[in-house]
């Protein structure tokens, strides 16, 4: 290996954004070229990591180069490789802010630079000049902020195909939806293999100023209720449930317009089927890491089963795929939903598929049930808190769905439901493989969670 290819390799496993942590690499390549040759100069190199278990990944990563160190970029220094004049100083170009600004200058200009191709969508103006300062909170991407006009989020994991997001907001655009943040133009890079469609590498999106995520408005709502003792979910002045309310709006929005601008099936049986032989095989994987799981197992196969046996009407369309709180912010005119890129791990191909909306719908009130109960964690076995978490989540669940069906009157959400409980509960099981690997004292969460879905309550 060259030495720049052992310098990323000795990097690469301690980022936030690299999935293949924990597991065996087998063999590392890389490809690139310089995206910009000023100082510092930019380049873009693809690192391809094979694993001795077969697989490969591929993973971008642009790097900044100055001939000398710079102190204040000490924390994204990745290494120096020599050159003919001396050391060759490299640093993760999305920590180093003047390295971020060729991104939107190509994109402005239409560029193609070596495989790369910038593709502006025309629509609105792009602070072309204006360096991007690094979310640091994100984990399997990386996003810049310019100013306070617009976002570009950088796919780090590369592969063949559109992305579902920049597919999804580039249709929604012809709908006007308020409920989403413009498309302003993305970015694709050659596959190595003629044959492959090029790789979605970034996209650029109209920032949103002066929002409040969801997650971290429906918890304030929950230690509001917590530090009240003496009164229920809908007396303390926190009270959620109106939001959760105009969030199933702004949900049933965004489905009915996907169902507009992209295509469209029925259900047949096969589909069913397919859906519970796949939660009963992720079940089956999910028992061997989380033995805890095994009280729900019988019951668990039952209501997959009752998925493939179901007469309940289902449209096949584009969904979010990964809808939570933490996806949806709150501008001082209503919701707006972000990400449809899916589950990262899952994919490409598996994530543009059709589905049905009640996978976005069993993400949301999956996500009520997590910030009622995340202070749980801390406080496991006092019981008015649990009932007070109990009763916070079941508001906002059915304000949630109240929303929702009020938007999209043909599409009835109840708990009655045989899909819509297994998909819940098939989020739980995955909820449960996280939480073991991860965080095993939030444990308890999908697993009570798992109780109520298997009781039928």
């Amino acid at each position: 290996m060259s030495a720049l290819t052992d310098m990323l390799a000795d990097w690469m496993p301690g980022q936030r954004w690299f999935g293949g942590k924990g597991r065996e690499w087998a063999s590392v390549s890389e490809d690139g070229f310089f995206l910009d040759q000023s100082d510092p100069a930019l380049s873009v190199h693809r690192v391809r990591v094979s694993y001795t278990d077969g697989h490969t990944e591929t993973y971008l990563v642009p790097l900044s180069w100055r001939s000398a160190p710079a102190e204040d970029l000490a924390s994204a220094f990745v290494g120096a490789v020599p050159g003919s004049q001396g050391e060759n100083y490299a640093y993760d170009a999305m920590r180093d802010r003047d390295a971020t600004v060729p991104w939107l200058t190509h994109l402005v200009a239409a560029s193609t630079v070596g495989p790369m191709h910038f593709h502006p969508a025309g629509v609105a103006y792009i602070p072309e000049g204006l360096p991007g300062d690094v979310i640091s909170t994100e984990q399997s991407n990386t996003s810049l902020v310019y100013g306070e006009t617009a976002i570009l989020k950088l796919f780090r994991r590369l592969e063949p195909g559109l992305n579902p997001d920049v597919e999804i907001l580039d249709a929604l655009r012809r709908t006007e939806n308020k409920h989403i943040a413009p498309l302003l133009g993305h970015i694709e890079i050659d596959d190595t293999d003629p044959a492959q469609p090029p790789a979605t590498v970034a996209m650029l999106q109209a920032f949103v100023p002066n929002a409040s995520d969801g997650w971290r408005l429906a918890t304030s709502s929950v230690r509001d209720l917590y530090a009240e003792g003496d009164l229920h979910a809908d007396e303390v002045g926190g009270d959620f449930a109106g939001e959760s309310e105009r969030l199933g709006e702004a949900t049933a929005s965004v489905h009915a317009d996907l169902a507009r601008v992209l295509p469209t099936e029925p259900a047949d049986r096969d589909w069913y089927a397919a859906v519970a032989a796949q939660m009963t095989e992720r079940l089956e994987a999910a028992l061997a890491v989380v033995p805890d799981l095994a009280e729900h197992g019988d019951a668990l196969r039952a209501l997959y089963a009752a998925v493939a046996e179901t007469d309940e009407p289902v449209v096949r369309q584009r969904v979010h795929g990964d809808l939570h709180l933490g996806q949806v912010l709150r501008t001082t005119s209503g919701w707006i939903v972000l990400d449809f890129e899916g589950e990262p791990a899952r994919p490409l191909a598996a994530r543009r598929e059709t589905d049905t909306p009640l996978r976005d719908v069993a993400g949301m009130l999956r996500s009520f049930d997590y910030a009622a109960r995340h202070m749980l964690v801390e406080q496991p076995d006092d019981p008015q808190r649990a009932y007070r978490a109990q009763e916070w989540a079941e508001r906002n669940r059915t304000a949630f769905c109240a929303g929702y069906s009020a938007a999209a009157p043909d599409i009835t959400l109840s708990s009655e439901s045989a899909l819509l409980r297994a998909f819940e509960a098939d989020k739980a099981v995955y909820e449960c493989v996280y939480e073991a690997r991860n965080r095993p004292h939030w444990l308890m969460i999908p697993l009570s969670s798992l109780s109520r879905l298997t009781s039928g309550d």
